[in-house]
């Protein structure tokens, strides 16, 4: 899953969901969102790959920008920039 976009240079709010199964690391995520502002970045690093569809589908449906999605190992990360 890796993208040929490069990661973004300001991380305004990581998150670290390793560990957390599904619905878990998209509710961090939600709540993540509406902590930073509209234009900045939040990293997230996750290990259940149910988030390979579900970070997708939570960014489109809401309108937030995924800016990267890599994974290496069991370890997925994502930058996801919140929409204006």
């Amino acid at each position: 899953m890796s993208d040929h976009k490069e990661r973004p240079g300001t991380i305004h709010k990581a998150l670290d969901a390793r560990g957390l199964v599904c619905p878990e690391p998209v509710m961090l995520l939600h709540r993540a969102v509406r902590e930073v502002a509209a234009g900045e970045v939040i990293e997230m690093i996750a290990t259940d790959p149910s988030t390979e569809r579900d970070v997708p589908k939570f960014c489109l449906f809401l309108g937030h920008e995924l800016v990267l999605e890599e994974s290496e190992g069991e370890e997925y990360r994502y930058y996801i920039r919140k929409s204006g």
